[in-house]
């Protein structure tokens, strides 16, 4: 009988001020920066830490938490509900701290989020949007149960280097 594996138990939380160290510890690590949008900086600074956990402790509701693991913030997930004619969608996004890659927490961090983000947000699709380069992050989204939606040839350009754009996808389950 094959016995599965465990991931760390984790907990969403809204993010603090006192996780600053932390944040700003594990931010600064070029490998989550290449994966991310030029808007996540590289060296991440105390001073772009101080104005994430200010912009994350202002959404009411909360729309980006804290990936807390054995009490330590080490990562962070975030739903960002879009506008106008695409107001009923909501992009995903998230990085973890590299000593935590692996040990199979993001998958089920992602089903925390998409839960709850049906749950809170008047939305009916959830989508991420991982470069083609990224194939851990397409794994995670794939085991929380999105679905491959469309690869957009040559549509990022990343540290000078072009990469498709990878799109998944999961709709509300009653919509």
């Amino acid at each position: 009988m094959k016995t599965e594996i465990q991931p760390p138990a984790f907990t969403l939380r809204p993010w603090r001020m006192e996780d600053l160290g932390y944040l700003v510890r594990f931010a600064d690590n070029k490998k989550i920066a290449d994966n991310l949008t030029d808007a996540f900086p590289h060296p991440y600074t105390r001073e772009k830490g101080i104005a994430f956990i200010q912009n994350a402790m202002a959404a009411d509701p909360p729309s980006i938490f804290a990936i807390e693991v054995n009490g330590i913030p080490c990562g962070a997930i975030g739903i960002h509900v879009q506008t106008d004619v695409r107001r009923k969608n909501a992009e995903m996004g998230y990085w973890l701290a590299e000593p935590y890659w692996g040990k199979g927490i993001m998958p089920a961090v992602v089903r925390q989020m998409v839960d709850y983000a049906f749950r809170t947000f008047d939305i009916v699709r959830i989508f991420a949007r991982p470069y083609s380069a990224n194939l851990a992050s397409q794994r995670v989204l794939e085991k929380a149960g999105l679905r491959l939606e469309a690869v957009l040839k040559k549509a990022v350009i990343k540290n000078g280097q072009y990469y498709d754009e990878v799109i998944f996808s999961v709709l509300k389950p009653e919509v």
